[in-house]
């Protein structure tokens, strides 16, 4: 049998990619972390499928399910929120996997961030703006971040920042990070990207926190930082369709 570690993206089940939705739906048993991932997104898997929330599991309650399914020949899809190669807690559940000899693969997904800049209608990415997207997220009651991964490291790059598990630490955020961005810095916060009840804040680091505040979210949502944001700003076009600047795909065209 085969563990399948699937990104199920943000909560949208249309963002399901293809073999994603194809092996949830071949899977005898699925596990699912509801408190991330909608029950819609694992709507797909069999009528007969053993399909369990991992929500209120601990580690070794879910592979002590996977270990049943391994006795008995049967795929496991392990569905999780967004690519599980960022934030999934994939690593402990493989190092699990390896030492009891069970197959696995990774199967990638949209990842909250991507879903986010989709649902602004923005590019992340503005040339001469930011050039650099940094994935982090704050400590808060989560494991410890690695020294030197702090955000006014971070923010002395200008890049857009990405910040997860933030959402109860904006005043924090707005203190490491106006001495570098500046008080009218554009912040997006995003609550469930991709779910029916998706919500998105618009303002800056001066005033982001209280909009947060008024609209009462404390949970699930992401933070997005970075001059690129802003609504209209006189950047360059990218040098990738100038006429000017030919390239293998599209030579200079001869006067």
């Amino acid at each position: 049998m085969t563990v399948f570690f699937i990104g199920a993206g943000p909560g949208d089940p249309e963002l399901l990619t293809l073999k994603a939705a194809r092996v949830i739906g071949e899977c005898p048993v699925c596990l699912y972390a509801g408190s991330l991932v909608p029950e819609a997104v694992v709507a797909c898997a069999p009528q007969d499928a053993l399909v369990i929330d991992t929500a209120p599991m601990t580690l070794d309650e879910t592979h002590a399910v996977i270990l049943d399914a391994h006795a008995k020949g049967r795929d496991v899809a392990r569905v999780h929120s967004g690519d599980p190669s960022l934030y999934g807690a994939i690593a402990e559940q493989i190092r699990r996997l390896n030492a009891d000899g069970i197959d696995y693969q990774i199967i990638p997904g949209v990842p909250a961030y991507a879903a986010a800049a989709a649902a602004l209608g923005t590019e992340l990415t503005v040339p001469e703006l930011a050039q650099s997207i940094v994935l982090t997220r704050m400590s808060m009651k989560s494991t410890g971040m690695p020294a030197g991964e702090t955000l006014e490291n971070f923010a002395r790059t200008g890049a857009t920042l990405a910040i997860h598990l933030g959402i109860r630490a904006l005043r924090e955020i707005e203190r490491q990070l106006m001495p570098h961005y500046g008080a009218d810095c554009p912040v997006a916060v995003i609550y469930r990207v991709g779910w029916p009840d998706q919500m998105i804040i618009r303002g800056t680091l001066t005033d982001v926190r209280e909009k947060v505040r008024a609209a009462k979210i404390t949970r699930t949502a992401l933070i997005l930082v970075g001059p690129a944001l802003a609504d209209s700003h006189g950047f360059p076009d990218s040098a990738l369709y100038d006429a000017a600047r030919p390239h293998v795909l599209r030579p200079r065209v001869k006067a």
